[in-house]
């Protein structure tokens, strides 16, 4: 699968778990969600993507600092347990020992 097909796919199911665009509480721990399932690049690539539709509230520098940040702490488990919810409520099956 090329990575233009894996953004597409995630694509969808983020946007089908938030049709109005994703809060700035949810960046965070929606990019580390990710970040277990994705390569960096895949992640940056999803990250741009959203955020060039204006369906991510963040910027370039933003992403790639969330991306390091990704490397050396995790987002609260409130946060994973809320976003992790969202997905799951559209189909997306995340992992819960993420």
């Amino acid at each position: 699968m090329s990575l233009n097909d894996v953004v597409s796919k995630i694509l969808g199911f983020i946007r089908a778990g938030y049709p109005l665009g994703v809060p700035p509480t949810d960046c965070y721990p929606l990019l580390a969600l990710l970040h277990h399932r994705l390569t960096n690049d895949e992640v940056k690539a999803v990250a741009t993507q959203l955020a060039a539709s204006g369906d991510l509230h963040i910027d370039g520098d933003d992403i790639s600092a969330a991306i390091t940040r990704l490397t050396t702490e995790a987002p609260s488990a409130e946060d994973l347990n809320r976003v992790r919810k969202r997905l799951e409520s559209i189909g997306w099956t995340v992992d819960a020992a993420h």
